[in-house]
Formats: C-alpha cells, structure tokens, sequence
C-alpha cells in the first residue's frame, strides 16, 4: 500500500471518498476504502444481472458456504467497468432466510461483513500475463480499478490468497469451491489460508451476458478509454488528468467518478437493507 494515498487534489480526493474510493498513486489504482458507502447495500445475484445494462462486462465467480451459523458468499469478479479496468473480491453473509420479488427473485440477500468478519486477503491482477497491481488489506471488499485501463475479461486472470478464521471456515469454503466446480489441483491450501487462480469462470454467467450485447458494450466502453488516455496523454499525474478532463470534455467527469459498482447499479432496487429489516 502506498505511503501517501493522494491524487493531489484534496477536492479529487473528497470527490473519490464520496464515491467510495481511494487512490493508490504508486500502483495508479483506485480501490475501496472500508467504509465505503456500498457497504450499506449488501449483495445479492440479481446485482450481477444488472452489470451489463450498465456498461459491466465481468466475469462474475460467486462461492456459497455455511459457516457458524450463517450463510456465506465470497465473490471474485473481474473485467471491464465501464472507463475502468480491475477486479473484486467481497465477502457477505446473512442469518436470514430468503427474500422474494415476485417474478423477479428468489433467493438470499446478503450483508456486506461486518467488522467481526473481515478477512486478510491478497489479490494480484494480470492482463495476458503481465501484472497490473496487487492489492492486499483485512477487509470486506478488496478492489483495484485502472482508470482509462481496457481489457476484455478472458484477458484477465487473479491471483487470489485469503485467511479465513479457523480450519472450519476454510474447510467450508474449500467444500462451496468445490461445488462450483473448482477441482482440488485448482487450489492449495497453507494453515487456515487458500490461494488459488481465477482465469475461467466455472460457474454459470449472468444471463445478460451474450456475445453480441457484449461486442457492443465493450467497443463503447474502448472509445470511452481511448477519450480519455487522448484527452490526458500529456498529464503525468492523476489530478492534472482530472483536471484536462474537466476543462476539455466536463461531461466526462461524472463517468470517471462512476468507479467500479456505482450508485445506479445499487439504485436499481432501492434501499434492500430497508426492506429486509422490515421481512424480520
């Protein structure tokens, strides 16, 4: 992680915060803060079918397992978000049962973990084989974003290692990985620790996802990346790219501050922490 965690600018650095960012000026990553607001939403699959109407083309790697009495997921996630390159990891649980939205959904919503959950996890990011950056911290949802970065999912692959509690909780995982259809040559294990590679997804893909609706959206979200690497090609810093930015192309700024998971993705459906607390 790096020392000074700036872009610079302090009204960029607000203006990111509030997004729910930092940014990493050694790696040029942007990446979740902790308390990001996404935290409040928690997370469910119908989330993954909304990526793609919203210019998300990702490879989505949901784990489901049970552990001390809750239902758990851990999700990898890489590809193409929007104007951004990058990749997840979140974990989430719920002690609840299932919600319905009827003609819509059946199934579990699920808490982002709280502070009693959190995990050491590690996660290096390669395009064709090269490294992008490497992301490690105790968290609920470790993330690394390239702005103006483009790729298409099966060019990325993650190097992903993640300590879980005690044996139990890694045996349950080990358990869900494998009912996603990992083999146990697909991943090793190391005290209560797991490493393994996600290149392929092995579970089924959000059915919004199809090749020509990802022709599309993909050859928009390059213009998009080229717009801008053209737009900043003489700005070595990440607050003077802003700033070009907003002097030259202002309707651009607003999509650059639309990282990773942004508030229309969420918005979708609401407030579901709110409907949920009224389900108990």
């Amino acid at each position: 992680m790096a020392a000074t965690l700036s872009t610079g600018d302090p009204g960029l650095d607000l203006a990111i915060a509030a997004a729910g960012y930092l940014y990493d000026p050694v790696q040029n990553i942007f990446y979740s803060h902790l308390n990001a607001w996404q935290r409040n939403f928690g997370y469910f699959r119908l989330y993954d079918e909304l990526l793609v109407p919203l210019h998300m083309i990702l490879d989505c790697e949901p784990i489901y397992f049970h552990y001390a009495g809750k239902r758990w997921m851990i999700e990898f996630w890489k590809g193409q978000y929007a104007m951004t390159l990058g990749c997840e990891i979140g974990v989430y649980n719920t002690d609840r049962g299932d919600i319905e939205i009827p003609d819509i959904y059946s199934g579990p919503f699920f808490d982002c973990a709280g502070n009693q959950d959190l995990l050491d996890m590690d996660c290096t990011l390669y395009c064709h084989g090269k490294p992008l950056f490497t992301r490690r911290d105790r968290h609920w949802w470790l993330t690394g974003f390239i702005l103006g970065g483009f790729a298409n999912p099966d060019d990325l692959a993650m190097e992903i290692w993640i300590k879980f509690k005690d044996g139990q909780m890694l045996a349950r995982f080990r358990r869900g990985l494998e009912e996603a259809g990992y083999s146990r040559r697909e991943y090793s294990v190391s005290g209560n620790s797991i490493s393994l590679s996600f290149t392929t997804p092995h579970t089924p893909q959000p059915s919004t996802r199809n090749p020509e609706t990802e022709r599309i959206i993909q050859w928009k979200n390059k213009m998009l990346c080229d717009f801008f690497i053209h737009l900043t090609k003489d700005k070595e810093t990440m607050a003077d790219k802003i700033k070009a930015v907003l002097q030259l192309a202002p309707e651009l700024y607003k999509r650059i501050l639309e990282l990773g998971k942004n508030k229309e993705l969420y918005g979708q459906y609401g407030r579901p922490l709110t409907f949920l607390r009224h389900q108990k």
